[in-house]
């Protein structure tokens, strides 16, 4: 049996006037989300537990099958775990975004989607002017980066995501809680620093937003998790481009494809990552497949480019997934979105999400197309999202 499961990361919005009161994924053209449906069933799955923030740690975690109340110790573990960061118990690991700031205020959230070049070398700089013993700063992926304090009390500060506070001031924005002064220090400090940096002298004459800011979020400790063949009974891979499910894949024995274009961004190259997964599906038993751009489009509040997305991930890796599939019987195939990011909040919620499945075992309800409302109708409900996957494979 080959198993696929397909994510659009933030697909899921809510209806809006400029659609006629569609969603961005009713408006978008995805005949092969829509025929995976009509093939099999249609369903709503609550993928962010009760007291959790929404967000693609928790939400990949749960739909890997992993529930986060057991698993999740924050997003900078899962992010160290793919550097090769090993933590030890006193070491808290953050996050790490280059942001823009101006006049006081957070302007975005990516430093402009700065290349991973060019954050890399103000990464560097950054870790000669205020690492030390304790501090230290790893580079990833454009404006994800990761800092490792050893400090086991920062655990207990209370930090914001940046994309929960775009246009709002810095200072109502930082650290809080006990130790909170140390972040806020190298957050002032990294400023002053990269405001100066010729790589952000250049962007602000170039017209881009500069990466002038470094922000602290997502705090954790080090995170121990069983193996998804010890889960599930099969092995498998993963495609992305974030750091972060690329390290959730490496805890629990999945192995991280790389692909070359893959950028996490409007701009990654959808083809090359269903190539690659077909390519390890001649092979292999299990792959999830995770695209980005839609997510970074309700961010960034860009309806055309959010539904392109979504319509570029339903043609370009959907679509030749499914139908591969189809001339390679058995196969099951699942396709979601990880949470909710409606564009006219620009951040991540807690609404349960649309799945669908089809394949060998999974009976057909000929449901209409793949939607939120569509799904609202269907009597599949999965409570715990974290149940979704070993209903997926075992049946």
């Amino acid at each position: 049996m080959k198993y696929a499961v397909l994510v659009g990361d933030g697909m899921s919005d809510y209806p809006l006037k400029e659609l006629d009161g569609r969603t961005p994924l009713e408006a978008a053209n995805t005949p092969n989300m829509d025929e995976i449906t009509q093939q099999g069933q249609l369903g709503l799955a609550q993928m962010i537990p009760p007291g959790f923030a929404p967000g693609s740690d928790v939400a990949v975690l749960s739909i890997l099958g992993y529930d986060p109340r057991q698993y999740y110790t924050g997003r900078g573990p899962l992010e160290a775990a793919k550097l090769g960061i090993e933590l030890a118990p006193q070491d808290i690991a953050f996050r790490c975004n280059l942001i823009t700031v101006h006049e006081g205020r957070i302007a975005d959230y990516s430093g402009g989607h700065i290349s991973t070049t060019d954050a890399a070398e103000l990464i560097r700089f950054v870790a000669q002017q205020l690492g030390t013993e304790s501090i230290k700063f790893f580079p990833g992926v454009s404006y994800r980066h990761l800092c490792v304090i050893k400090d086991e009390n920062l655990i207990r500060i209370s930090c914001t995501a940046p994309h929960d506070a775009l246009g709002e001031a810095v200072n109502q924005n930082l650290p809080q809680g006990e130790g909170a002064e140390q972040l806020v220090d190298l957050m002032e400090r990294s400023y002053q620093l990269l405001s100066s940096h010729k790589i952000n002298r250049a962007r602000l004459a170039r017209g881009q937003n500069p990466a002038n800011m470094l922000w602290f979020w997502g705090q954790g400790t080090a995170s121990q998790m069983p193996s998804f063949r010890d889960r599930f009974g099969v092995g498998g891979g993963v495609i992305t481009a974030v750091d972060l499910v690329k390290g959730i894949a490496t805890l629990i024995g999945l192995k991280p494809i790389e692909v070359p274009g893959a950028t996490g961004y409007y701009d990654t190259d959808y083809k090359a990552k269903a190539d690659h997964a077909l390519r390890y599906l001649e092979g292999e038993d299990f792959v999830f497949v995770h695209v980005e751009a839609p997510d970074e489009a309700s961010h960034n509040a860009d309806l055309h480019q959010k539904i392109k997305a979504i319509e570029n991930f339903d043609h370009l890796v959907i679509g030749p997934i499914r139908k591969w599939l189809g001339e390679q019987p058995p196969f099951r195939i699942l396709v979601l979105p990880d949470h909710s990011t409606p564009l006219e909040r620009r951040t991540h919620t807690s609404d349960p999400v649309p799945f669908a499945w089809c394949g060998k075992g999974l009976a057909a309800d000929e449901a209409r197309g793949f939607g939120e409302r569509n799904a609202s109708r269907s009597a599949l409900r999965v409570s715990d999202g974290c149940q979704l996957m070993e209903r997926f494979i075992k049946g």
